[in-house]
């Protein structure tokens, strides 16, 4: 092939000549790439022309003459090139797929406790339009629970059988739905209302064990309990958000302004999860080789489970384990956060206003803990301490913490102490997520949604009977009665776990 290039020129016109040239000859004056590759043994023909004073080169070889490329292909394969570097130089580009997925499941548990706790403020300008009295309340807001217990074992079968982009993506678009026609629900009357907090409950119910599957597949060990943190601590930062915007939404637009608002989030949420998740990283085909390779040789990607081994379950002392301690942790959890306004205002003498402020301060602060705790857990594994001991480690400091804390409420004279022992006893709580919450992938990966499912249902039965319980204790007894209670209960989730619990797969 050839190639033409303008170089300047001060010989007699109508004169050409051969020279000998190099592989890399630099045309310093020429529109050209500072080094032009030639072929060996090239030589460079110089015809100069009469009128225009520039010399034209045609550059041939002795070799091949196709082995030469055309210049106008270098300069579009290095302008290619350079934009393939700057493309994967982006960070978006190269930032892990697998923290895409996490973060989008911290996203979903934002929205998920954003629509749980807006009727909390909702309620009060809905019971004075209604007129409901304390009783109706009280059974709207237990209306929820009739649905999220239906759909904890349910959604953990459905999400290790089916995958768990499509559970949760299909949890996250039902519970929005009912949330935005709650108030259509409400002036229709009281049955409709219950049936919508119900369906709600229901969408809300398989979002734990489909996150649980899915992370299960797309999480390396290494990185398992910081993940789960950031994901849970979602949850936390829900209530936060849900908590802050309410009151400001319906002093500005009124109570059906944070059902609409709140729900029309999960239409942008399912949009990208739509495009962005896959259950598997081996069903995402834009996932980076290597990153395929790091997650599919440290975790779980196997297909899902077509038939569950309910007898081999039940029968490992490790899941008692599990559903044990999630009970004992969930009476303690129910309690304080269900409570403690109650708490803040008849023993704190705190006003509504700061009772409502110090609800959001442990939210908070769980939040924090939840995520350190998951990054000390991931150091203490990547140092080569065993999953075991580091579940146990985290999880007792889950149980211990708020145990002591909550004896010492007694002790405290102040507000600003007690307030002080409430948030200690939350945020040493949040280490939980490391332990027991981080175990059911652990032990059994192939069913952690089905493992989580049983384990929450126990979870949510202590949340319904320990809010019950703790009434009838506060009218036959005293708010020492039933902190007593729960440290017991922390007590016995912590012999439990330490004794029968494992890292160690028992399940395949």
């Amino acid at each position: 092939m050839s190639g033409r290039a303008i170089i300047s020129c001060f010989s007699p016109p109508s004169t050409s000549c051969f020279i000998p040239l190099s592989r890399r000859t630099h045309f310093p004056h020429a529109p050209l790439p500072p080094r032009l590759l030639l072929p060996r043994r090239s030589h460079l023909l110089v015809a100069v022309g009469r009128d225009s004073g520039k010399m034209w080169a045609n550059v041939k070889s002795e070799k091949n003459v196709s082995e030469t490329p055309k210049y106008e292909d270098v300069v579009v394969q290095k302008a290619r090139g350079l934009d393939d570097v700057e493309e994967e130089g982006k960070w978006w580009k190269v930032f892990p797929k697998r923290w895409v997925i996490v973060v989008l499941c911290f996203s979903a548990f934002l929205l998920c406790n954003m629509d749980r706790v807006n009727m909390s403020i909702a309620i009060l300008p809905m019971s004075a339009e209604y007129n409901w009295n304390p009783s109706t309340v009280g059974l709207i807001q237990s209306s929820f629970f009739w649905g999220y217990l239906l759909t904890q074992i349910a959604g953990g079968i459905w999400a290790d059988t089916v995958g768990g982009k499509q559970v949760l993506g299909f949890g996250v678009v039902w519970w929005s739905v009912a949330t935005a026609l709650t108030p259509i629900a409400a002036k229709l009357g009281l049955p409709f209302l219950l049936v919508a907090r119900a369906f709600m409950g229901v969408g809300e119910g398989v979002a734990m064990p489909a996150m649980n599957n899915i992370l299960s597949k797309w999480v390396p060990v290494s990185e398992r309990s910081r993940s789960l943190a950031l994901v849970y601590s979602g949850m936390y930062l829900g209530s936060v958000t849900g908590l802050a915007f309410s009151p400001f939404l319906i002093h500005q637009f009124g109570w059906p302004s944070v059902f609409y608002s709140f729900g029309s989030l999960g239409t942008v949420w399912f949009s990208v999860w739509l495009s962005k998740a896959h259950s598997s990283p081996l069903e995402d085909p834009e996932l980076r080789p290597e990153e395929k390779k790091l997650i599919t040789t440290n975790c779980f990607s196997k297909e899902p489970v077509k038939t569950i081994p309910w007898g081999l379950i039940l029968s490992k002392a490790p899941v008692w384990a599990l559903i044990v301690s999630h009970f004992c942790h969930n009476w303690g959890t129910f309690i304080l956060l269900t409570w403690m306004p109650t708490y803040y205002n008849q023993v704190l003498k705190f006003n509504l206003t700061e009772s409502g402020l110090f609800c959001v301060l442990p939210w908070l602060i769980m939040a924090l803990s939840a995520n350190v705790g998951g990054w000390i857990a991931d150091t203490l594994v990547s140092k080569g301490v065993s999953v075991t001991r580091v579940r146990k480690i985290m999880q007792t400091i889950g149980f211990l913490g708020p145990a002591f804390f909550l004896t010492q409420l007694s002790h405290v004279n102040s507000p600003v102490m007690a307030v002080l022992c409430m948030t200690c006893s939350q945020g040493t709580d949040a280490f939980s997520q490391s332990g027991l919450y981080s175990n059911h992938q652990d032990i059994a990966p192939r069913y952690s949604g089905i493992l989580l499912g049983l384990s929450n249902t126990a979870g949510v039965l202590a949340g319904v009977f320990g809010t019950a319980a703790t009434g009838y204790i506060l009218q036959h007894g005293s708010w020492d009665d039933v902190f007593k209670v729960s440290v017991g209960l922390y007590l016995v989730g912590t012999v439990v776990f330490n004794l029968f619990s494992t890292g160690e797969k028992v399940l395949e």
